[in-house]
């Protein structure tokens, strides 16, 4: 059920004791083992990653050459091969699940619905023709449309599923890489692009006694709908109907799921460490007519580029999506508008960013006051830091979800769930008796990359990605690394790192990789890779610009900031003139047909 919700209005704002307030919070989860407090899915906790949407099939292993390998079959590796496809050059796809999606594959729980608007998210809409039928669709009609660009452009012809790559070897002699999986494959490919996701590793948070319970457990991206019947087509849960269930986390996914499973469960506990901002969402169907006259010849780019420009402080006339991700800049542009010429420094700039974020996090949070009944509940629910601390959410009955008897808050404050015993959980010095415990404590950010790929990449004169960069990620465009010819990353650091429509830099990093490796076919080259000097220079260029203005040292710790430790190692550093400016330079660079920076051989 969608609601339409007027927006609360809060009245005047103490600045400073909102300040105040934020560091306390803050204070509250700051902890020195960082990312260290998760766990991994190995040994006794591999199970979690088990596969229950399609069965493994026995193949023999390939020994075979390639043009391109995709290391990566969800968007990143589906539109770097669709584009590589169109320009006519050979590629095959490898991906740990059973089939294309990655995300969109494994996040199939109740709920599951994207938070950016359809019309910019989905990638290669226009090129397949499909109408997103929600501004929000859910996740069935993501993995649909990633199906969909697979068969369209080919891609499931040659493409290896429950295939993981172990290892990735430079075979300087033969001028290409060595792809070695837990298949037993040895196969070769010219170029190997790599998109393995930032959200790809589940990770399971660092509980005593997690290995103790014995009632029914699960991660919620490995949704067990063998366990609480239904599907993820919204369907009632219907085995859940007499249980006691227990969620732990309140990120993005559970502010999804909790409401159907406050629908279903006899019993729905939610344990609270820090609370999300969930602002209104209105999703709504699309009218087919109204597409039509929208989708017209480019239309796509133009609303990527529309979206980008709002979202991120670029110039633009109009708002076509008009979300909560707009929102917020709107308000600051209105802000600094109103400020006087010669008033216009950097502080006052940031004074008004401040401003215009204090007085939407208190609508925020004077909704949760409007929404849910006990005020003791609603007060708990409020998010105390700026909204882009934490990764914002946007809904329209997860706050109405705690209005029902059956559904409990369990707020920890601050500290997280203290134990887990055989028959539940320990929180805030109480013990829940609970029959399943479902963990939505997300994925691993934070770690080094070639952890969460799950491989070591061996390059040139033996040298690893992990040593290149164990000062920190250095690229060119953030796609292109010194030492590692014919490597290939399709992802947002390094280039025009925009967080709130992760798709739009694959997209886009997905055309300067086919125009660069037709160059390079079509050229009789054999390798590909950045100067020192480009890659030196690219480096310098971002560290000049100012740090990303999500996450922070000085907000709550989360994945936005790698859990208070290095707000770099994540988000990292973006093209410092803003997204826009980068996608405009990286068009420009592409074009020219120069390929400046770049040393082929």
């Amino acid at each position: 059920m969608t609601t339409t919700e007027q927006p609360a209005r809060p009245g005047r704002i103490d600045t400073d004791a909102l300040r105040r307030k934020y560091a306390e919070e803050r204070d509250k989860r700051l902890r020195p083992d960082g990312n260290a407090q998760y766990l991994r899915l190995t040994g006794e906790y591999a199970h979690y990653l088990d596969d229950p949407c399609t069965p493994w099939e026995e193949r023999p292993p390939l020994t075979d050459h390639r043009t391109v390998v995709c290391v990566g079959g969800g968007f990143a590796g589906l539109v770097a091969g669709a584009r590589l496809r169109e320009a006519g050059v050979d590629v095959r796809i490898i991906d740990k699940g059973g089939d294309f999606g990655g995300t969109w594959y494994w996040n199939r729980y109740p709920g599951a619905q994207c938070d950016t608007a359809s019309m910019v998210y989905l990638p290669l809409l226009e090129e397949t023709g499909h109408m997103p039928t929600e501004k929000y669709v859910h996740g069935p009609e993501i993995l649909a449309h990633c199906q969909r660009i697979g068969r369209q452009f080919g891609l499931y012809d040659d493409a290896l599923f429950h295939t993981e790559v172990t290892r990735l070897t430079l075979n300087e002699e033969r001028a290409c890489w060595v792809i070695e999986t837990s298949r037993g494959d040895r196969m070769t490919a010219q170029f190997v692009v790599l998109g393995t996701g930032p959200l790809s590793v589940p990770k399971l948070p660092g509980i005593p006694g997690i290995g103790s319970f014995r009632g029914h457990s699960f991660h919620t991206s490995r949704w067990d709908y063998g366990y609480t019947g239904g599907g993820p087509d919204g369907a009632p849960m219907s085995k859940l109907a007499g249980k006691r269930v227990g969620i732990i986390g309140t990120g993005a996914t559970a502010v999804q799921c909790v409401p159907h499973l406050s629908r279903d469960c006899r019993e729905l506990y939610v344990f609270q460490r820090t609370p999300s901002s969930v602002d209104v969402r209105d999703n709504h169907p699309i009218d087919p007519r109204w597409f039509a006259e929208v989708a017209t010849p480019g239309w796509q780019q133009r609303w990527l580029q529309n979206f980008t420009a709002n979202q991120s402080g670029g110039n633009a006339e109009e708002d076509l999506v008009q979300d909560g991700w707009t929102d917020i800049a709107r308000r600051v542009r209105a802000r600094i508008a109103a400020l006087p010429l010669e008033d216009r420094s950097l502080a006052a700039m940031l004074a008004a960013y401040e401003e215009s974020d204090f007085e939407k996090m208190e609508e925020i949070r004077a909704r949760a006051d409007a929404v849910v009944r006990d005020p003791g509940t609603a007060q708990k629910l409020k998010a105390w830091y700026r909204q882009l601390c934490k990764r914002p959410c946007f809904h329209d009955e997860y706050l109405q979800a705690f209005n029902s008897p059956g559904t409990h808050l369990v707020d920890t404050d601050g500290k997280g769930v203290q134990e887990i015993t055989a028959t539940g959980v320990v929180a805030a010095g109480r013990h829940y008796e609970l029959d399943c415990v479902i963990f939505g404590s997300g994925f691993e950010v934070g770690t080094p990359y070639t952890r969460r790929a799950g491989f070591e990449v061996t390059g040139r004169g033996g040298g690893t990605l992990s040593e290149h960069w164990a000062g920190g990620m250095r690229t060119l465009h953030g796609i292109h690394v010194r030492g590692f010819p014919n490597l290939l990353f399709v992802q947002p650091t390094q280039g025009a790192n925009l967080i709130s429509n992760v798709p739009h830099n694959i997209v886009d990093s997905a055309r300067t990789i086919a125009v660069t490796v037709r160059h390079v076919l079509d050229n009789g080259f054999a390798a590909v890779e950045p100067s020192q000097d480009a890659e030196d220079a690219w480096v310098s260029l971002l560290l000049s610009g100012p740090a990303s203005m999500i996450g922070g040292p000085d907000c709550t710790p989360g994945y936005y900031n790698n859990e208070g430790q290095d707000p770099g190692s994540f988000l990292g550093r973006g093209y410092p003139y803003g997204p826009s400016a980068y996608f405009a330079y990286i068009e420009k660079w592409r074009t020219s047909g120069t390929f400046d920076g770049l040393g082929f051989s």
